[in-house]
């Protein structure tokens, strides 16, 4: 369907809105759909008949109730439901919604003061967030909300749930004090859990329950500077994680986790300070306090025992982990996905990725939609195998295309490439200087030293098993030598040292590293000592 406003097509126009004043208050008007009255929810007026609105409280978001949002009409109407909101000249504002599309009949497109993001109506049976960033250049009222749009799928009757209409503003003054974000994973019995934040007075500060089974989470919280304690309760007394699912939680702040965890009985509470005067969790921390004067082979095999006791991850929660920490928060800093193979660090990237809602999907060109690359391929330990299948230290956000053009390919330096993305990594002969003369691909020099230590932790994390990797695949026999000790060919050797050295570590890896421990309990070792490289390579 065209997105012109004066086409033909059938469109239903949905437009919500909050009567918030972020400079007055940061709380939008009923925008989580937990208050209802005569069976509407309240501070929200439907204007036609295109549409009717239901509470729902087995499909939430947060909190325990939804909007079911259920489209009738079949022809081209204005079916509204909104109110009006302040907008404050020089101000930005974050307008976001969680929708959670049924059939695949219906798209969304959020409105603030114009048409703007839309939702993916192929993500059906789960939650997706659109949001927009809308820069204030007058005060005055503006419109906010959604505008939904049927497809060929569209049947003339189609419920949409949505949930956590939250504007807020943008980076800079979305939050006066410490914008944390709150990441859940539930397991096999999502309504058994139940949250809450307490301030160091035991007075609640906010809290959550209500929840799906394996589903995922995300809210985004404000606290002011001081104590707190989070706790997480299971009714049933087995906690989230292992016994009936991989869940797990984690609180957050700036990439950087405050709390998380997944393993407990019936209860558990962790506290954390926010402010100048306090830490703000996270961080190496004592992880490293049984590696001493270990040097050589001893010390990687020190660190295997260090970090080879985790848990595998559900395949699919890597999109979650995308959504909350692979975001462009060091180049265009514009929250799109950062994508390793089209992110241009020097100038403008030619596309870029809203999280969930461009997640592949099918692509034929660069630029369709990003997925997960495993720059270890699965090919080479043997293919969907865990828990090297979803080991987020090796899996990044990158364009599909482009993934699929590198395939299985070796990483390595092109002279003359057959294939070139819009960011210039190549796809092509190995140099010649390389001492290898396949065919290789090559990412751009941003992310080459990222890449290196990715292969050295997994030359770590798996050195017990990764000596019959050789034997998988021509590309996997090009790289490693059938060890378990130095695992590299020498021309991949010195050239991973080579990239580790021209390329240090960056704070976007750091932060990325504490969001991966709270994700799945370990740690690169390499991000947070780069010294043990040539502590371990470079002697022998």
């Amino acid at each position: 369907m065209k997105e012109h406003l004066l086409n033909n097509n059938k469109k239903v126009l949905l437009t919500l809105l909050s009567s918030l004043s972020f400079i007055a208050s940061a709380d939008v008007l009923n925008g989580n759909f937990e208050t209802w009255s005569n069976a509407s929810p309240e501070s929200w007026t439907t204007l036609d008949s295109g549409i009717s609105v239901n509470q729902n409280t087995t499909t939430t978001k947060t909190g325990a109730s939804s909007a079911a949002i259920t489209v009738t009409t079949t022809s081209q109407s204005s079916t509204d439901f909104l109110q009006n909101i302040p907008v404050t000249a020089g101000q930005s504002y974050e307008f976001s919604v969680w929708l959670y599309h049924t059939e695949g009949g219906i798209k969304a497109r959020l409105y603030a003061d114009g048409y703007q993001n839309y939702s993916n109506p192929e993500l059906i049976n789960q939650w997706q967030q659109i949001t927009y960033t809308y820069s204030a250049t007058t005060s005055k009222d503006i419109a906010v909300g959604l505008r939904f749009y049927d497809t060929t799928k569209f049947d003339g009757a189609e419920t949409v749930y949505i949930d956590d209409f939250q504007p807020s503003q943008s980076a800079g003054s979305v939050c006066s004090s410490n914008g944390v974000i709150f990441s859940l994973t539930t397991d096999k019995y999502g309504d058994e859990t139940t949250w809450s934040i307490t301030d160091s007075n035991n007075a609640e500060q906010t809290s959550g329950g209500g929840y799906s089974s394996y589903s995922d989470y995300s809210e985004n919280i404000c606290l002011a500077d001081g104590e707190y304690t989070f706790t997480i309760d299971d009714t049933f007394g087995d906690g989230i994680c292992c016994t009936q699912g991989n869940g797990s939680y984690d609180l957050s702040l700036a990439g950087t986790s405050l709390v998380s965890g997944g393993t407990f009985a019936y209860t558990e509470s962790k506290t954390f300070t926010l402010g100048n005067d306090g830490g703000t969790g996270g961080g190496a921390g004592d992880y490293y306090q049984s590696i001493s004067s270990q040097t050589g082979y001893t010390l990687k095999t020190a660190l295997h025992d260090l970090i080879k006791a985790h848990p595998a991850k559900d395949y699919g929660s890597l999109w979650t982990f995308y959504s909350n920490h692979s975001l462009d928060s060091s180049f265009e800093n514009d929250g799109s996905i950062l994508d390793i193979y089209s992110e241009n660090p020097f100038g403008s990237e030619s596309y870029t990725y809203t999280k969930v809602v461009n997640q592949c999907g099918n692509y034929t060109k660069e630029g369709d939609c990003y997925n997960r690359e495993h720059s270890f391929p699965k090919s080479w330990f043997g293919g969907k195998i865990e828990p090297m299948n979803s080991d987020v230290h090796h899996i990044f956000a990158t364009d599909g295309y482009v993934n699929g053009q590198r395939s299985t390919l070796p990483y390595g330096e092109v002279t003359n490439p057959t294939y070139t993305s819009s960011n210039n990594s190549k796809v092509g002969l190995a140099s010649t200087a390389l001492g290898y003369n396949g065919e290789v691909f090559e990412p751009i020099d941003e992310f080459k030293g990222d890449l290196a230590r990715a292969h050295f932790y997994m030359a770590t994390r798996y050195q017990d098993v990764i000596s019959s990797w050789h034997k998988n695949s021509s590309d996997s026999d090009a790289i490693l030598d059938g060890s378990n000790n130095k695992v590299f060919e020498n021309w991949q050797l010195n050239m991973l040292l080579r990239w580790h050295a021209n390329d240090p570590v960056s704070q976007k890896e750091m932060d990325r590293n504490d969001a991966a421990q709270a994700h799945q309990g370990n740690r690169n070792p390499f991000v947070d000592h780069p010294e043990y490289i040539d502590t371990i390579w470079a002697a022998n």
